[in-house]
């Protein structure tokens, strides 16, 4: 089977060049195309082991090999389509929210960033501060916090089929099951918000008190750091990760 699913291997390889040099037009950065060539891969290779494995037995190589080859092509078209899908959404997000994409680990730590979004592999990640989003040992969205999660949900009008997930994180100040219920809270009234735009997305909140701290909960100014609520996008439902651990 190594020997029949080779060339389509190769041919996917091409695939993913070729597409790397179409998805890179209007996107806010150039390593946009880092979650699509991905997609292309793992597509490409998905699709040519099911068209080298199924089919009616004991047909010859050459058969086999046609097979593989279409599973790989159409394996790639989809994975690429699922990575361009997320980094198109990431990057209306970010013109819409006034910023743009930012990948840097180091930009969490910067206090004057109250708002960043990111890309993985695997998931498009906003993290609004706390400071910018509730008063102070309250669950209720200020008016321009609202606004901003206004236009993230009228925004994934667009998408559907995109998996939201909101989770809330707060310090360590108090105890943890009552920081437990007001990340919980805060959470839901991001999720709530998303939802009132009228989407028909799939959304979940979850409250994760102060577990995946930024920084250590030192000083009033790391304590500020992890006060977030960071919202998720996700392709795919066996994407999702646990935001708390």
């Amino acid at each position: 089977m190594r020997k029949n699913i080779l060339m389509p291997l190769v041919a996917s390889s091409l695939t993913l060049m070729m597409l790397g040099g179409c998805v890179n037009q209007g996107l806010v950065e150039q390593n946009s195309t880092t979650r699509t060539k991905t997609g292309a891969v793992i597509g490409a290779i998905g699709g040519a082991v099911v068209g080298a494995t199924t089919g009616p037995s004991g047909k010859s190589s050459t058969k086999t090999r046609q097979r593989a080859l279409i599973g790989a092509a159409l394996g790639g078209v989809a994975g690429a389509g699922i990575g361009y899908s997320l980094d198109q959404q990431a990057d209306k997000i970010a013109r819409a929210l006034g910023t743009g994409v930012n990948n840097d680990p180091l930009a969490a730590l910067d206090p004057n960033q109250d708002l960043i979004v990111s890309k993985s592999d695997n998931y498009v990640k906003i993290m609004f501060r706390d400071s910018m989003m509730f008063a102070v040992d309250s669950a209720t969205l200020q008016p321009s916090a609202a606004t901003k999660v206004s236009k993230v949900g009228q925004l994934l009008q667009e998408y559907p089929q995109t998996i939201v997930q909101v989770a809330g994180f707060t310090d360590n100040s108090g105890s943890y099951d009552y920081n437990l219920g007001l990340s919980q809270r805060r959470a839901s009234g991001v999720s709530n918000t998303l939802y009132n735009t009228g989407i028909q997305n799939s959304i979940s909140a979850v409250g994760c008190s102060y577990n995946n701290e930024i920084v250590p909960n030192t000083t009033a100014a790391n304590k500020a750091l992890n006060r977030r609520v960071e919202v998720y996008l996700y392709a795919d439902q066996n994407a999702l990760i646990n935001p708390c651990q």
